[in-house]
């Protein structure tokens, strides 16, 4: 029987990292079938779901403290079940630019949240501004909007918001959204 885990890990950024992670997962026969691995500050942080038989899995968590120590990093396992899908969403990608100021993620999420609409995916940064040097800060998500949300609607009303927080966005539907 194949079963499901989430693995979280951070650690100090350094080469060979992911190397060394999925060649653990392999060797406990686990499958990576999604991932994000990102260097946030000076820090490595990685998240992949993995499947494998239920002994495979059941090796991961008794193995957790050895591969701390191994691989030098924080590990979080949680099992996990394959996503419900059954209900009729619309993906769909917004993204976001602005000067940078606190509470700009914390007011789109909040946006959204309050319609019911899921985020699947979310990314940040922040960059220099060419010519002044401004921090400017973007965002690129993508979301799950329920099918009887109207879109022209929605999309008014986000708009609107955006104005109002003198943030520029687009939102367009994501033709590549994976399940």
């Amino acid at each position: 029987m194949s079963s499901l885990i989430v693995i979280s890990a951070i650690g100090s950024d350094r080469p060979g990292i992911v190397q060394a992670l999925s060649g653990e997962v392999l060797g406990r026969a686990g499958n990576i079938l999604d991932s994000r691995m990102t260097v946030l500050g000076g820090e490595f942080a990685i998240l992949m779901l993995v499947s494998g038989e239920d002994k495979a899995i059941a090796q991961l968590e008794e193995d957790r403290e050895l591969l701390e120590r191994s691989l030098g990093l924080q590990l979080t396992l949680k099992r996990t079940r394959q996503r419900d899908t059954g209900n009729q969403a619309l993906p769909y990608r917004v993204e976001v630019v602005a000067m940078d100021h606190p509470g700009i993620v914390h007011d789109i999420a909040n946006f959204f949240s309050g319609r019911g609409i899921n985020i699947d995916d979310l990314h940040t940064g922040t960059y220099a501004a060419p010519h002044t040097g401004t921090t400017m800060f973007n965002l690129h998500m993508t979301l799950s909007v329920p099918a009887e949300e109207s879109i022209s609607r929605l999309r008014e009303a986000f708009f609107e918001f955006c104005e109002t927080r003198n943030v520029d966005a687009s939102m367009s539907p994501h033709r590549n959204r994976s399940i």
